[in-house]
Formats: C-alpha cells, sequence, structure tokens
C-alpha cells in the first residue's frame, strides 16, 4: 500500500524538477509580462546573461532608468554580453546569415548600457563562453535558453526556474554564470 495514488505522484512533483516553473517551446513564446514581472520584482540580484540582451531594450520601455532605479535601491545589476569583434561572434554571425547582425544587436545593448554606466552596482562584461546558453536571473527566480545550433535565440526554448533548495537547476545554473562571469573581461 502507497501514501499516493499513483495518478497523484505523476501530476505532483517530488525531485528537482520542482524548481521548473514553466517551460516554453521558444522564450519568443513567453509573455513580454513576465519578463517584466521578474524584473520589477526583483530588488536584490539582476544578470541578463544572453549573448546580445538586444531583445530586453527592444520589449522594456524605459529599461535603462527601471535598471538604474534597481541598482540605486540596492539591488546589483550584471550584463554578461558577447565581444562583438571576437571570432566567436564572427562565426555565429555566419551561422545566422540575418541582416541585423549579432555585432550589430551587441552594440545596441552596449549603447543602451553607457547611458547608465556610471551607475553605482551597474556592471558589464565581455564573454564568449555563453554563446550556447543564456541565463537571466532575477533574486531566486531564473529564464534559461539553452540555443539550438542554427536558431535564433527567440526561437530556441526557455524555461522559467525558481529556486527551492541547494544544488538544484537554479543553483547549478547560477554556479555556471557565476563562472563565466569571473573570467569575463570588463567592457
Amino acid at each position: 500500500m502507497t501514501l499516493w495514488p499513483k495518478a497523484v505522484r505523476s501530476a505532483v512533483r517530488t525531485g528537482h524538477d520542482r524548481e521548473i516553473v514553466a517551460a516554453y517551446p521558444y522564450r519568443s513564446a513567453a509573455p513580454t509580462s513576465l519578463w517584466a514581472s521578474l524584473i520589477d520584482s526583483a530588488g536584490q540580484r539582476l544578470v541578463f546573461a544572453g549573448y546580445t540582451n538586444y531583445f530586453l531594450w527592444q520589449n522594456h520601455p524605459r529599461l535603462g532608468a527601471r535598471l538604474k532605479a534597481k541598482a540605486d535601491a540596492g539591488a546589483r545589476v550584471r550584463f554578461l554580453v558577447g565581444d562583438p569583434g571576437s571570432a566567436v561572434t564572427a562565426r555565429r554571425e555566419e551561422v545566422e546569415d540575418v541582416p541585423l547582425t549579432l555585432s550589430t544587436r551587441i552594440r545596441i545593448t552596449l549603447d543602451a548600457l553607457s547611458k547608465i554606466e556610471d551607475t553605482p552596482r551597474i556592471e558589464a562584461r565581455f564573454s564568449d563562453a555563453h554563446i550556447a546558453l543564456s541565463v537571466f536571473m532575477f533574486d531566486d527566480q531564473m529564464l534559461v535558453t539553452p540555443h539550438i545550433a542554427s536558431l535564433l535565440g527567440d526561437e530556441s526554448p526557455m524555461f522559467h526556474l525558481r529556486r527551492l533548495g541547494d544544488d538544484g537547476l537554479y543553483d547549478r545554473f547560477a554556479s555556471h554564470v557565476t563562472a563565466l562571469w569571473e573570467n569575463a573581461r570588463p567592457v
């Protein structure tokens, strides 16, 4: 005799997958309101470890002012972007073969960041090591996009995670981003 019937056990998550809040077949399938809610509700840490982060500036009005206000209130805001002049970026541009190149999208983010660069607690670094994985952290929640080789970032799947315990999915991706940050170069 088991305490929980099979139907309940199959419907209730009990392992590390409890940290998965939602899964989207495409990053672009996640509602803009989800991103806005995560950005607006975070108070301690916001990390944007996307290779270009370009779409954020397009989808979120006054993002720079919102992030500056977060930093002024004590939050740490970090951007990890690809180097627009690197060989990794150039190779990826050949694969994508789109008019709005990867290096242009990175430069748009760098331009937006330059307008708030003097704000304490807003930092940016270059890394080419995260070209195949984007991780966006908002305190204890995270959006993760593993990039499918031949697709653009918004065409790749995305997972919404919530930290529930030590060494779960959230912590594993957070450790990855921390290692990338420590090995990255200042913008």
